[in-house]
């Protein structure tokens, strides 16, 4: 289930594969593999793994003929939309496109003539396939670089304008376009400027964010501040290292501002001095344990037993912490008392009977 935003620019609706961007689509969860894209097992397995933690798109890199011609194979064992990233040979955005891309992502800084383009169009109108425009600020056009001085918002956004312009004249309008850069306020700008010029669907992210925390906050802040906004259509959220984290870390953006419900939502306090349990490790338990689980259920974890279960009031079910014991509660209604040792499993069991109570309902309607 995914909640709407208020104000959200209704942008063109375009198809890639068997999901939507833009228009009243929900807003997906994009990432991208690190595997050799020609290792067609390691790809494969890899991207099956970012399903299971709900990735919506995955993007791979397509670097020689060998990567593209892989694209048959990894299609076949896949379930969710794939999209071929582009950088120089835009015969490999046509092989692409032949071996079964849902979407080709193409980099205007570096993929050359006009000509050129107009060869990738015609085959994607051929095939149905939508374009990606990937403006990135660290491989700016030569001649923008000059006029601007800099990799600045407006050098950015007249790059995709730029690009938009060639594909129309083309007669081609299946078009997402992103603008990224790893300064968070001059992605904001860009897309905040590119948002008021064009209707087509916004891929958000900033480029080359770092590792984890890095990459979670600075991500966390420029998406989330043009989602609240009502700009933007498909995230990804950039990483050094695991993309599932960008998964993760995604989906979470999106749930904390009410835009996606998914998973489980933990609740769970920082600890203080009145904790008198082990709750930082009871918490990382519970998360592993639950991370299987899509169906949308806050779970509370607090370290105080007076005042947990009124703090997680509107958690569906949850433990506070006493001196080595844990009281359960649904709804801020305490249920019982478990040992600290035991409370982890106790936990566990109820949360798959509360979920296995709420099939039955769904069922019963």
């Amino acid at each position: 289930m995914n909640v709407e935003r208020m104000n959200k620019k209704l942008t063109k609706k375009v198809r890639v594969g068997n999901t939507f961007i833009g228009g009243d689509a929900p807003i997906t969860v994009q990432s991208m593999t690190n595997t050799k894209t020609e290792d067609v097992k390691s790809t494969i397995e890899q991207i099956l793994k970012l399903e299971e933690y709900g990735c919506d798109i995955i993007r791979v890199a397509v670097t020689n003929f060998e990567s593209a011609s892989a694209l048959k194979i990894i299609k076949k064992n896949i379930h969710i939309p794939l999209v071929a990233d582009i950088q120089f040979d835009y015969r490999l955005a046509i092989e692409s496109a032949k071996n079964g891309a849902d979407k080709i992502r193409i980099n205007p800084g570096n993929i050359g003539d006009k000509e050129k383009v107009k060869e990738v169009v015609k085959v994607l109108k051929y095939y149905g396939i939508p374009l990606r425009i990937g403006v990135n600020s660290g491989s700016l056009q030569k001649e923008l670089l000059a006029k601007y001085g800099a990799p600045t918002a407006d050098a950015l956004v007249e790059s995709a304008l730029r690009e938009v312009r060639l594909l129309e004249e083309l007669d081609f309008t299946d078009i997402v376009i992103s603008i990224k850069s790893s300064d968070v306020l001059t992605m904001i700008k860009a897309y905040e400027s590119v948002s008021q010029k064009v209707d087509y669907p916004l891929h958000l992210g900033v480029t080359e964010a770092g590792p984890l925390i890095k990459s979670t906050v600075k991500s966390s802040v420029g998406i989330g501040v043009l989602l609240y906004k009502g700009i933007g259509d498909t995230i990804r959220v950039s990483i050094t290292g695991d993309p599932v984290e960008e998964v993760k870390v995604g989906i979470e953006l999106l749930k904390s501002l009410n835009l996606k419900k998914y998973g489980i939502n933990l609740i769970s306090c920082p600890t203080c001095a009145r904790c008198n349990v082990d709750l930082i490790s009871i918490a990382d338990k519970v998360e592993r344990r639950l991370t299987s689980i899509k169906e949308p259920l806050n779970v509370a974890i607090m370290g105080c037993a007076v005042n947990g279960p009124g703090e997680a009031r509107e958690a569906d079910i949850g433990i506070a912490g006493g001196n080595k014991n844990f009281v359960l509660f649904k709804k801020g209604k305490i249920e019982k008392t478990v040992a600290e040792s035991e409370v982890v499993d106790v936990l566990i069991d109820e949360i798959k009977k509360l979920l296995d109570e709420k099939k039955n309902i769904v069922k019963r309607q």
